[in-house]
């Protein structure tokens, strides 16, 4: 069922599934007359040092795959009319498939009012208000879906099933990036969601009766033994830096449950590889093919 052991769900399998098939719809393109090469961009907007390294990680992916990369810096003086004058370049680009704005944007700088400048088909992570409104209507094959909820969703496939419908599910992290999509994307597979904080009452008492805990606040140490049970699988989408480094999730390591992703090698892995598969969806809505 995608364990490595009773109690750990890692993400790498299920990632490098889905990263065969984007190189197949890449290696396809490339043999076209005259060969084609999708081209993705990083906007960054802020002197947030663990957004760069994310961005250099996803270029190290996109040089793997044969994806064309591409950053935007703007620097952390960038007004909010600068950056919307460089998305809605970008949108505007033919020789542009896919744009990421990085995240958090300097201070005073609205994503909200930037994500509106994205083209909703190159928005590869599924966050502009077009995308997540074709989500929450129900209309996914419409959309671009935001890679971290969508691989959330596929590690509770991987454990519980194929079919979710009846199943229930804490989301703990109202967030927009995670939380918020993630509730409506379960909801569209029949599952009976349940929408927590870092603020929830009796938080075990709370989760007693669900099959599965998702956990995306950013608050290490949030999820703990005692909030649990046996039968829960959990999936921890946090990511907190600790002072003595390394990465932590939200969620205490080695709960006493039915299957636990770690922090790293759980959500992340496979959160890259559907970002990727992303841009072969929005190439494939640019240029009029048909999409699963």
């Amino acid at each position: 069922m995608g364990q490595t052991s009773p109690h750990t769900l890692k993400g790498r399998p299920l990632a490098d599934r889905v990263t065969r098939d984007v190189k197949t719809a890449l290696h396809d393109w490339a043999a076209l007359e005259p060969p084609f090469t999708p081209r993705l961009v990083s906007v960054l907007a802020s002197a947030d040092e663990a957004s760069r390294v994310y961005v250099q990680s996803k270029e190290k992916q996109a040089c793997k795959l044969g994806v064309d990369f591409g950053v935007r810096d703007l620097g952390s003086q960038a007004t909010q009319a600068e950056l919307h004058a460089a998305l809605r370049d970008l949108s505007d680009d033919p020789a542009v498939h896919g744009i990421m704005l990085e995240l958090p944007l300097a201070p005073g700088l609205d994503a909200d009012e930037a994500l509106l400048h994205i083209a909703w088909r190159k928005d590869v992570e599924g966050l502009t208000p077009a995308n997540l409104a074709l989500i929450a209507a129900g209309r996914e094959q419409e959309a671009l879906l935001p890679p971290t909820p969508r691989s959330i969703r596929f590690l509770l496939r991987d454990v519980l099933g194929d079919d979710l419908s009846g199943l229930r599910v804490a989301v703990i992290g109202p967030g927009r990036t995670v939380g918020r999509p993630l509730t409506f994307m379960l909801n569209n597979r029949g599952v009976t969601v349940t929408l927590c904080n870092e603020r929830t009452r009796d938080l075990g008492d709370v989760l007693k009766d669900m099959d599965a805990v998702v956990v995306a606040v950013g608050k290490a140490g949030l999820l703990r033994a005692d909030h649990v049970q046996p039968h829960h699988v959990v999936i921890d989408a946090g990511i907190n830096v600790p002072p003595e480094g390394g990465v932590t999730g939200d969620a205490e390591a080695g709960l006493p449950v039915r299957a636990q992703t770690p922090v790293p090698g759980g959500v992340g892995p496979l959160t890259s590889a559907l970002m990727y598969q992303n841009l072969v969806r929005a190439v494939k809505l640019q240029r009029g093919e048909a999409v699963e």
